[in-house]
């Protein structure tokens, strides 16, 4: 039986309690707190009892440096016996889990007798080296439960055990800012803007007109064609290190026409065998 092992972690009030919900609607056998010096021990134990689980997920809520230490030397223990744990990495903006800690009227777990953004603080910095390693990294600040719950359906939902690259190429508009749970980001603010041209300004990128427009500019296909040999020659790379899910930015101004576009072309490309793609238009309908 092939194990699937997922680690769920991150920011306080970033949903790791939503994302330990959906992946137990979803089959996983979830257990939430648990010490790390106890992950290796939970594996032989779901994996050799009566009944054996194929699919385990683990909720580390780390608020000690030792603790975060700890994690890290159990996941790099496990990997010694050809056990992979998948690491999901939950955060959000300052402003996001100020905001959720002030509605619920409970302090952050680090703020100690300090205002609740330097409890914020101490926990991000603690947890960086951490969310550096992570597989995927979410970030919550503009979801809903029910948007949470979807991306981690998409990401942990399907029976698949092949060793298949998640991709994810998202369009943004830079004036809205970057996804901050971005891996790659890529900029199309070299390719003149539609926006300036009356009949393609009301259009978006997934119409045919602007995306032929798009694709006409001067190195817009050689671009496609140069960051797709890239994307293939650092897919092979992150299938050798484990790294499954990785999110590929596309950015324009505003999120509608070049980013759009270029999306919707480097998806089509890039999918195919060892590559599952998806395409999200994060800022597509925004004024």
């Amino acid at each position: 039986m092939t194990l699937r092992l997922v680690v769920v972690t991150g920011l306080s009030g970033a949903g790791r309690s939503t994302a330990a919900k959906c992946l137990e609607d979803l089959g996983w056998f979830v257990v939430d707190n648990l010490p790390p010096s106890l992950l290796g021990t939970m594996v032989d134990l779901g994996t050799r009892s009566q009944g054996a689980v194929s699919k385990i997920a683990v909720v580390a809520d780390v608020r000690s440096r030792a603790f975060s230490s700890d994690l890290r030397t159990a996941l790099e223990e496990l990997e010694r016996r050809d056990i992979h744990a998948r690491v999901l990495f939950l955060e959000a903006s300052d402003e996001a889990l100020v905001r959720r800690f002030e509605s619920v009227r409970r302090p952050h777990p680090m703020q100690g007798e300090g205002r609740l953004v330097d409890g914020i603080e101490r926990e991000r910095a603690l947890l960086r080296e951490l969310r550096g390693d992570a597989d995927l990294v979410l970030d919550t600040s503009v979801l809903n439960v029910h948007e949470l719950r979807s991306k981690v359906t998409a990401a942990f939902g399907d029976e698949d055990l092949s060793d298949a690259l998640q991709l994810t190429v998202m369009s943004f508009g830079y004036k809205y800012g970057l996804p901050v749970d971005a891996d790659l980001v890529v900029d199309c603010r070299f390719l003149p803007n539609p926006h300036w041209i009356p009949e393609l300004r009301p259009h978006s990128g997934k119409d045919q007109d602007v995306r032929d427009y798009v694709l006409a500019q001067a190195g817009a296909i050689e671009f496609l064609d140069r960051y797709e040999d890239v994307v293939h020659l650092m897919a092979d790379g992150y299938r050798r290190e484990g790294k499954r899910y990785v999110l590929l930015a596309v950015g324009c101004t505003g999120g509608k026409h070049r980013s759009v576009a270029m999306s919707e072309q480097l998806a089509q490309r890039l999918a195919g065998p060892g590559i599952d793609v998806q395409v999200q238009h994060r800022d597509l309908g925004r004024e």
